[in-house]
Order: structure tokens, then sequence, then C-alpha cells
């Protein structure tokens, strides 16, 4: 059994980067890390209101002496782990980018989470302790160098906390469906009144669970506020978006950071729209066909919803 540890979450985005001889870009975690000597992807943490697209190039610079582009986003996954040493167990929300190279020179660390960047081959990648999530990213497999709580805490996807300047802020990570029907209609849900952007259409979704895959999640949500059984198709884009001072249900202004994953998602067998999840963030939901979307005037329509509907060609 593990101790009880205090729960933690956090977003991180981590570079997909391969040379033109196809040998990928992986870091060492030094002796100050939680996991010292395993090799994984270079990236980290995402600040509080930073867009993941700029950590991936500003943590790369940092880890590796490399100035890279992002060209893409390859995945999005999560993972739990246990750091009895240090008294927490950390959920990550983890966002894969493919990066190329813009130019510097491969550094060593002294004194920071890594001190090591190589370039490997695949099968010399295959050969090191690697981080499950690297060895995911890159089609290999590799024994779990994570220890794994017992079971998911409670801890809720909307935590907001006193920030430096004493303002409460909070950063949450959330996956959201463009879902349509084969009519090609799409679902949209509308927004509490008391919430932020109360009023407006969004897509359904929300904040994963502890422990939750962003794709289990958003599956869940989705029955959860319209009632309709959907599958994912595939990952269209991930959002940022900063709000430095949202007010909602609780009352207070909030420094608010929503990094937002979202999905294509087909419903094949429409069902006429229910929440089941009365009281909560969403007062209606409907299927829309696409004339009826286009005449809606955009301050209707979230920002997110704006963005994945044009990553799906829908607008």
């Amino acid at each position: 059994m593990t101790p009880a540890l205090e729960p933690l979450r956090r977003i991180a985005a981590y570079a997909l980067c391969t040379d033109p001889d196809g040998r990928v870009l992986l870091v060492r975690a030094s002796p100050r890390s939680g996991t010292p000597g395993a090799w994984s992807l270079p990236g980290g943490a995402v600040d509080h209101g930073e867009n993941p697209n700029d950590t991936v190039v500003r943590e790369t610079a940092a880890e590796t002496g490399l100035s890279v582009a992002v060209s893409g986003l390859q995945d999005v996954v999560a993972d739990m782990r246990a750091l009895p040493h240090r008294g927490i167990t950390i959920h990550t929300d983890r966002l894969i980018y493919t990066v190329s190279v813009r130019g510097g020179s491969l550094i060593d660390r002294v004194g920071q989470p890594t001190d090591l960047a190589r370039w490997f081959t695949r099968e010399e990648a295959a050969a090191l302790p690697l981080r499950p999530f690297a060895a995911t990213a890159l089609g290999l497999t590799s024994a779990s160098m994570d220890l794994r709580p017992d079971e998911a805490p409670d801890f809720p996807s909307f935590y907001a906390y006193p920030g430096p300047d004493g303002l409460h802020r909070a950063q949450r990570f959330a996956a959201y469906a463009v879902a349509t029907d084969p009519d090609g209609r799409i679902l949209l849900t509308r927004i509490a009144a008391n919430y932020p952007g109360g009023g407006c259409w969004h897509l359904p979704g929300g904040g994963t669970d502890y422990g939750e895959q962003p794709g289990t999640a958003l599956l869940r949500e989705l029955l959860e506020e319209t009632g309709q059984p959907g599958d994912i198709v595939e990952l269209l884009g991930v959002a940022s978006h900063r709000d430095p001072a949202s007010l909602g249900p609780e009352g207070y202004p909030i420094d608010w950071h929503g990094v937002r994953a979202f999905y294509r998602v087909a419903v094949d067998r429409p069902c006429p729209p229910t929440i089941h999840d009365v009281g909560g963030s969403t007062d209606d939901v409907r299927w829309f066909t696409m004339a009826e979307v286009a005449a809606l005037a955009e301050s209707e329509l979230t920002e997110v919803t704006v963005e994945a509907m044009r990553a799906a060609k829908l607008s």
C-alpha cells in the first residue's frame, strides 16, 4: 500500500523530435528529479497562462540547447504516479508535439531536473530506461518506471488556490467533442447563466477526472451532458485560454487558465438530447445543422468552439 500522499495535477508539453537520419531526441532525468536516470522526451510543465505550444519550445531549448518549431500535435495522454519520498502523487496531462530543429547545439546541464540530451536511433532508445509516456510516443514498449498509487485520490478537475498576487488561480485540463451525426448536424451545449460564458453555445465535454484518460473523460462527459453515445474519430487540436478575472458560481474572481483538447466524435445513432447532469454548467443541448450554426453570431459561440470547428473544417 502506498501511504497517503498529497495529490497534485499538472499539464505538461513535450517534443517528439527526429533528425534527418531518423534519430530521436531524448533527455535524461538527473538525481534531482523524481525518476533519476530515466530517459524521456524533452519538455515540462505548462506555466499558468502559457500556451502549450510555447511551453514545448521553451522547455526544449532549456533542456537541450536546441531551438525548435512546432509542426503538429501527435497525442494527448494522461498518467499518475506516486512519489512517496516527496509525499505527493501527481496526475499529469501530457501534450505530445512533433517539432523540427531550427538551430542550436546540444548542451549538458548541472543542478537541473535533466542533465543530458542525446540523439538515439529507435533501436538504441528501446534499450534505455524510458518513461512510459515517452516509450508510447515512440511506439516502443518499456518496463514501467513509475510507481502508481493504489487508487486515484479524490481531487477536483477545477481547483482554485491563492496565487502569488493574492488572487485565486486555477489551471484546468478538459476534453471536448466536435460531435456530428450521419446527417451532418453538430451537437452543441449551452453554458448555464451563472458560469463563465453563460448563454453561449459550447462543445460538449468538460474537465477530466484525476487518473482519467482524455478520451475516456470525453465520452463520459458526452453521455452525461447530452445522452449521446459516441466514438472518437481523431484528435483535432489543443486550445489554451486565460481569463485573468473569471467570474463563476464561486462568487469571486479567479485567474483561470484552461487547456482544452478537442476531438472529432461520430454519433452514429443520435437520440433526443438529454441533460443527465442537471444543475451543472449546461442548461440546454441541441443538434444544429451547419446552416443554423452559420446563422449564429460568433459572440454566441465560445472561443474554443469556433477554433475547434475551424480545425474540423466545419466553418
